[in-house]
């Protein structure tokens, strides 16, 4: 009996459809950091998957979208995945579908394309190791009304954090930091935006 695509254990072949994922398949860029040091972008998540295979993803959330046609009332699921390797490598997105899995697969893919690698460091005053276990200094992220600020810690602190914004950091490879959280927070995909950007704004900060 022939397999259908999707069924547990059969992955569609891959076609590069962009320069980039062809010189990945070819394995002449072998590198998320490759990537970002010669400033390509990233257009199809297979590239992610490749370069990055112990990438994990965790779902934030999931709800009910519901929308009023002539037809009548339009059911779709809106999904917010956050992906990471827990090492460094970290992306959040969204997406609809009339199936909660198709949702979930949309925003999957999404943060993989949204992808940014995250700086560690150790800016804890009270630490001063220079290892890579907490941030090199305090970021703040903001999305919607939702603010969430970043503080490094010393070693063996863990995360002093909400149960998102934790989950979030500890994808990211962020493992001793305290944060403080203002607005809504329990909206959590603002949460995760909030995250993914002061992780974005210390991506910068640093290259600057």
């Amino acid at each position: 009996m022939s397999s259908r695509e999707g069924e547990p254990g059969q992955q569609p072949a891959w076609t590069p459809r962009s320069r980039l994922g062809l010189l990945v398949m070819q394995g002449k860029v072998s590198s998320l950091h490759q990537i970002f040091s010669e400033g390509m972008r990233i257009q199809e998540p297979e590239i992610v998957k490749t370069l990055l295979p112990d990438l994990e993803s965790e779902v934030v959330g999931v709800r009910v979208v519901q929308k009023q046609t002539d037809a009548g009332e339009l059911t779709r699921f809106s999904a917010v995945v956050a992906v990471g390797n827990r090492n460094g490598w970290f992306g959040v997105g969204d997406a609809k579908g009339p199936q909660m899995r198709i949702a979930i697969e949309k925003a999957t893919n999404q943060a993989m394309l949204n992808i940014i690698p995250v700086n560690q460091g150790c800016g804890s005053w009270e630490c001063r190791c220079g290892q890579r276990h907490s941030t090199p200094f305090k970021v703040e992220g903001k999305c919607g009304s939702v603010r969430v600020v970043i503080i490094p810690g010393p070693r063996g602190l863990g995360l002093v954090a909400g149960e998102t914004a934790k989950r979030l950091l500890a994808l990211a490879g962020i493992r001793d930091a305290w944060t403080r959280t203002f607005g809504s927070t329990s909206t959590v995909t603002s949460i995760a935006y909030a995250v993914y950007d002061a992780l974005l704004k210390l991506h910068v900060l640093v290259r600057r």
